[in-house]
């Protein structure tokens, strides 16, 4: 029986969109960060312009407040970027900016992994507060005459946090009472949404997916000279780890798009990296079977402007969504 068999819960007579909206919950996650970054004052760029025989109202120009590369703060950078990370790879998009939709059986494992995520941006920013002293004086020393001391908070405690909760996205249910119309037009608006939702998800997936074939057929090729590329174990890595987030989170909403992963997961099952890179016939016949694939992938990526199903909804104070999608 194959890996990526359809479940029976998902042979139901309902579509992709019903159980979708039937299996889902809505998740929003806001980051709150220390921008390092300032736009010159107006007397800053005459300066500059002045330099350079140059008309300062024809100049944009800013500064980086502190030097991004230092350990501690590319410490709190890494967390952040494996948490949007975790985040986009547990869930599926939705219209919504700052809202993607996690299985309501993943809900308390999200919750624990964003707490770990909480307390760990927590550490850091501490560690970077034992050494703000020191970060402040180096920018001083880089900076010159354009270091302000106003860029700089007092402390950097409370600068760098995370947030998430589990909106509702359902119509409420005291708008049946108020007004039964409203309530039929609100419900076929998120009725709307979970359809673009749908479509979302799969032209994510195919994208995705069609890029970690470009790049396998890519490593598996030669250079312009005729030598190898070099061959990581990465290549079948990520292609591994894609088939078991489709797995788990795919709607079942695209049969040809279902084909195609199941025919890329049987064509490297049972393939090591290292048996890539010394059998070279292997090494072709995965290379061509997985260009073929990868065209009709590409064949599935449609760039669709988004139906206006959606008003915007603005971020919290002093935060910013982590992700539109």
């Amino acid at each position: 029986m194959s890996t990526l068999s359809v479940p029976e819960s998902a042979r139901l007579g309902t579509t992709p969109a019903e159980r979708l909206r039937r299996t889902a919950a809505a998740v929003r996650v806001c980051l709150h960060w220390w921008g390092t970054h300032r736009r010159l004052s107006n007397e800053q760029k005459e300066e500059v312009s002045a330099g350079y025989a140059a008309d300062a109202r024809f100049l944009t120009a800013g500064k980086r407040i502190i030097d991004v590369r230092h350990e501690t703060y590319r410490k709190l950078t890494s967390t952040r970027t494996k948490l949007v990370g975790y985040w986009r790879g547990t869930t599926l998009p939705y219209t919504e900016p700052g809202i993607r939709l996690l299985k309501q059986s993943d809900i308390e494992r999200f919750d624990l992994a964003m707490q770990g995520f909480r307390d760990e941006l927590a550490d850091q920013e501490t560690a970077l507060e034992s050494v703000y002293d020191e970060i402040k004086s180096d920018a001083r020393r880089r900076l010159g005459r354009l270091y302000d001391p106003r860029d700089y908070p007092v402390r950097v405690r409370g600068l760098f946090q995370v947030e998430w909760d589990f909106p509702s996205i359902e119509p409420p249910d005291y708008l049946m009472q108020i007004s039964p119309d409203l309530y039929e037009e609100e419900r076929r608006r998120v009725a709307a949404r979970f359809d673009e939702a749908v479509r979302l998800a799969e032209q994510a997936f195919a994208s995705e997916f069609a890029k970690l074939l470009s790049h396998l057929t890519e490593r598996l090729g030669t250079s312009e000279s005729g030598e190898r590329r070099v061959f990581r174990d990465t290549a079948i890595g990520n292609l591994t780890e894609f088939f078991d987030r489709f797995k788990h989170l795919n709607i079942r909403s695209n049969p040809d798009l279902d084909q195609l992963v199941e025919q890329a997961q049987r064509l490297v099952q049972g393939v090591s990296p290292q048996a890539l890179r010394d059998n070279d016939t292997l090494r072709q016949r995965i290379a061509q079977n997985m260009a073929k694939v990868q065209s009709d992938v590409e064949g599935l990526i449609v760039d669709v402007p988004r139906r206006r199903i959606v008003r915007s909804q603005p971020a919290l104070n002093g935060a910013s969504h982590a992700d539109a999608h």
